[in-house]
């Protein structure tokens, strides 16, 4: 074969190679076309020590392209969506990119980059919180608050039970750990366990399942047992007031004719063996030394400790008239 043979007409032969070249790409192209699809990622986050994100996204939608028989290989178990919050600050509305990518390594996935995501960033914080116990007596029996507690074996300090708290700062004002006893207290004593561990602040209720944070936060103990003492008895009962002579009289010549008290009696509650040793409440004596005519005068009621009472104050109206076996002064 002479080289004339291979050099005449070279841009002919040139472009049929090129055709050829074309073509077997266009019939390649058309088995293994390119192609995009979408899937939604869980999302994984990197929070520092002392931040924590309050109801972040979970899931990312991504978008990827690349050829056919590449593509149709991609699911949410091989592609992965990150954010990296390390360099943050707290903030009601912080901006964090979303790093996405796919993990197959026999082919070429390309991948579009994700939106970015508004978050609520908070201070991390842990405090210590005493497990109270709310229980309701049953009719004809008091609760001794002073004997009922909650106890928590495993906690650091178990009995009574003190839980640790590790969330959001802002969720920490006026933060209180309780357990419900569900049913109505008929009994001397009751030691029962296995109560969820519940929590509430200014706000309400604090549920920790329905409130997702990154990192989760958390009790370190979740279930408590209740001791309850009781005593059967009374909570309440209804005592007279009464009056107490002056400190000071009228003046003289002036002498008190009628008494009256507003209200007469007043309901008390509180431990029934004490309730039960109280028949009446004194109020305490008043000055009438300055007073010529009937008054009103506001007294304060004083209650036995441990007992509280239905009102705080009484009022006591003294009827004084001039005394006409005595000349007034």
């Amino acid at each position: 074969m002479s080289w004339n043979l291979l050099t005449d007409d070279w841009r002919l032969k040139l472009l049929a190679l090129a055709l050829a070249v074309l073509m077997l790409g266009a019939v390649a192209f058309s088995q293994n076309p390119p192609t995009t699809g979408s899937v939604t990622v869980p999302l994984s986050y990197s929070v520092p020590p002392g931040l924590i994100l309050i109801d972040p996204p979970t899931k990312v939608p991504v978008t990827y392209s690349g050829l056919a028989d590449v593509i149709k290989n991609v699911n949410a178990s091989n592609m992965v969506a990150s954010v990296d919050a390390t360099h943050a600050s707290p903030g009601a509305a912080v901006k964090l990119n979303v790093s996405a990518r796919s993990l197959i390594t026999n082919g070429i996935v390309n991948v579009q980059q994700p939106a970015p995501i508004a978050v609520l960033i908070d201070a991390r914080k842990g405090v210590d919180l005493q497990v109270t116990v709310t229980a309701q007596a049953a009719p004809g029996w008091s609760i001794q608050t002073a004997r009922t507690y909650v106890s928590c074996p495993g906690a650091q300090k178990a009995n009574p039970c003190t839980v640790h708290f590790d969330g959001p700062a802002s969720w920490e004002k006026d933060l209180q750990a309780y357990v419900v006893y569900p049913n109505p207290v008929n009994a001397g004593t009751i030691d029962s366990p296995g109560y969820q561990i519940q929590l509430k602040n200014d706000t309400g209720l604090v549920d920790l399942a329905a409130i997702l944070t990154q990192p989760p936060a958390a009790l370190d103990v979740a279930t408590a047992s209740v001791h309850i003492e009781a005593v059967p008895g009374s909570t309440s009962s209804s005592v007279p007031l009464l009056d107490s002579p002056p400190s000071h009289g009228p003046p003289p010549g002036y002498r008190v004719t009628g008494i009256t008290i507003s209200p007469i009696t007043v309901t008390i509650s509180g431990d029934p063996v004490a309730i039960g040793r109280i028949h009446s409440i004194t109020l305490p004596p008043v000055d009438l030394s300055r007073y010529t005519s009937d008054v009103a005068i506001q007294v304060a009621i004083t209650y036995p400790d441990g007992i509280t009472g239905s009102v705080a104050n009484a009022k006591v109206t003294y009827q004084i008239a001039a005394n006409p076996n005595v000349t007034p002064s």
